[in-house]
């Protein structure tokens, strides 16, 4: 399973934290201070170093961690094309600070000597992504593998499951922490899920990072959000593929709600899988370049 078309296509957010997470783990790793990004309670409450918080959210402590973590970011990058770059960040805001606050709070409450030091990495935001992904993200096939039955869902959360576990007590409370604060951010917790930032900060990450094959243009022109797409897309994916039209396939209806979830109309969706002949990246190739039209 894949998050749609290839690269950071409308996900300029996404780019922003891959690029971020990852340059800042290679720069600590040369430097020799992977070893030195956890932060502890006594950390931000005795010695006030207020800055590891901020730089545990932007770098990973090992190259196993920042494998996964990376590979879940940029996944996850459906999300953005879903509901657009603006609502993502506050998403992720909102994922950053929850699971953080959490992870303090269950720090002093614990008092466990083994989680005297948490482990660094963007955990609550992967992890809080876990719980759209379990509710907005429909199950489009199924398979069998030694004996056990499978889903394209299933390797995302064996991914996650090697994540959550990669440093044992030290990742799993924050992967924990990540999920509440997925399901507050679902529960729409003080209508969260309503607010926008101004444009402007939205727009930032577009300039934050260099420009990547198929990346959405800093206007954000080309951006899916689940009920806003064009009314004019239908007619534009008929025109625009009438020549690669052959006999109707009628599309399956796990398909079309996989494209649906991703922000494209319905209809649209439908029309674009036909002319695809079922394949979901193709369809999906097919309505992302009728939008930048």
């Amino acid at each position: 399973m894949n998050g749609g078309p290839a690269g950071f296509n409308n996900a300029p957010v996404t780019r922003a934290i891959v690029i971020a997470n990852a340059l800042f783990t290679i720069l600590f790793g040369i430097r020799g201070r992977s070893s030195k990004l956890g932060w502890s309670y006594q950390d931000i409450f005795t010695k006030l170093q207020i800055w590891k918080l901020i730089v545990s959210v932007f770098a990973f402590t090992s190259t196993p961690e920042l494998v996964f973590g990376i590979y879940l970011l940029y996944f996850f990058r459906v999300f953005e094309r879903q509901i657009g770059s603006n609502k993502y960040s506050v998403f992720i805001f909102f994922s950053v600070i929850v699971s953080l606050l959490v992870e303090v709070l269950a720090l002093k409450l614990l008092k466990d000597p083994s989680l005297k030091i948490m482990t660094s990495g963007p955990y609550g935001l992967i992890f809080s992504s876990f719980v759209p992904f379990y509710f907005d993200i429909p199950v489009s096939a199924r398979f069998r593998m030694l004996g056990f039955q499978f889903s394209n869902k299933s390797f995302i959360y064996l991914a996650g499951l090697q994540l959550l576990l990669s440093s044992w007590k030290r990742s799993v409370l924050p992967g924990i922490c990540g999920v509440l604060a997925g399901f507050l951010y679902h529960l729409n917790v003080f209508h969260i899920r309503s607010l926008k930032f101004p444009d402007s900060i939205a727009s930032f990450f577009s300039q934050l990072s260099w420009p990547s094959m198929g990346s959405a243009s800093p206007t954000g022109q080309g951006r899916n959000v689940v009920g806003n797409a064009p009314s004019y897309e239908s007619r534009q994916v008929e025109g625009n593929y009438s020549a690669r039209s052959s006999p109707t396939i009628n599309p399956s209806e796990d398909s079309i709600a996989t494209l649906v979830s991703m922000g494209f109309e319905r209809n649209s969706a439908r029309q674009a899988l036909i002319r695809a002949r079922n394949d979901i990246n193709a369809a999906t190739n097919i309505l992302l370049e009728s939008q930048a039209q």
